[in-house]
């Protein structure tokens, strides 16, 4: 299963942003574990064993909101851990049945402030504590970041022949978009990287308020998120950005989350400036069956549309 992981297709989104340049999605859902996570999960598994902090018959610990919570459980299931996952109220039904599915024990925790002991990475760095669990910590384990790079960076630049002038990636842990930018900008200074996040996000520096979109976005930045990597920033608001994936959908056959409508709306701004000669390339995180009760429920859209998500 694990050698399964990465080498996903480039798919054109001209039939949903018809523009004069090039412009391609990274089809992340493409991998056994369902996103663009299961490149880090292995890679974070495989670097504990290594450093002998995660011995035979241990436990994996990790504060997740959902995606890096199954690719790391469906490699704990496979190289024979136990899993204990911990994620915010708002990840969804589908998500944390995932986690579950591949035997992981899931820890739902409110949505509070990160300054509260009762929000999902306390609670997972207290279970570690108290356990002696190993917890990779994403948010700032460089193993993150270092795996995008020689994994999901090297191949953009692979497959769109070097190419590739823009990647437009959502900014989660940054983990992916700083990764793919030390890729590309190491062969191409000129690489432009775009990074998406949701309003309410702090990386662009506004102040910090709920957003429902899953998987990017943060009311801190993370020690994984190198900024001076990123060349733009793109807010993109729940509707955009759930409306998008709808979209994508039904008009190009692309059942994909939020974060990749989010990405999708901004590579949209992108393309409405770029030259006739830019190729662009867009992340595509995961797909959208883990959000058929919220994205595509019309009741859900509704309220979001309303205000009231």
């Amino acid at each position: 299963m694990l050698g399964l992981i990465g080498n996903t297709p480039l798919v054109s989104l001209q039939p949903l942003i018809p523009c004069d340049c090039r412009i391609f999605g990274k089809v992340e859902f493409l991998n056994p574990g369902g996103s663009v996570k299961d490149r880090i999960a292995v890679a974070l598994v495989l670097d504990a064993e290594e450093r002998n902090v995660l011995k035979p018959g241990g436990t994996i610990v990790e504060p997740t909101s959902g995606n890096t919570g199954a690719s790391l459980a469906m490699v704990a299931a496979v190289r024979g851990y136990r899993c204990i996952l911990v994620t915010p109220e708002k990840t969804s039904a589908e998500k944390v049945a995932a986690m579950r599915a591949y035997g992981a024990q899931v820890i739902v925790a409110p949505n509070v402030p990160v300054d509260d002991s009762r929000h999902y990475t306390r609670v997972a760095s207290r279970i570690a504590a108290e356990t002696g669990a190993y917890m990779p910590d994403q948010y700032a384990n460089p193993v993150n970041a270092l795996t995008c790079e020689k994994t999901i960076g090297a191949e953009i630049w692979q497959q769109t022949g070097g190419k590739v002038t823009h990647v437009v990636a959502g900014l989660g842990t940054g983990g992916t978009a700083c990764g793919v930018a030390r890729a590309l900008k190491s062969r191409k200074e000129s690489a432009t990287i775009v990074g998406v996040e949701p309003v309410g996000s702090v990386y662009s520096g506004a102040a910090a308020k709920a957003f429902e979109v899953e998987g990017i976005g943060r009311h801190y930045v993370p020690a994984s998120l190198d900024m001076s990597l990123i060349d733009r920033v793109e807010i993109v608001s729940d509707l955009e950005a759930f409306e998008m994936a709808r979209r994508a959908a039904r008009e190009a056959g692309l059942l994909v989350g939020g974060s990749s409508g989010a990405a999708l709306v901004g590579a949209a701004r992108v393309c409405a400036q770029a030259r006739q000669d830019a190729y662009i390339v867009v992340i595509l995180p995961d797909s959208g069956r883990a959000y058929l009760s919220k994205i595509f429920n019309d009741e859900y859209l509704a309220k979001i549309a309303s205000g009231g998500g």
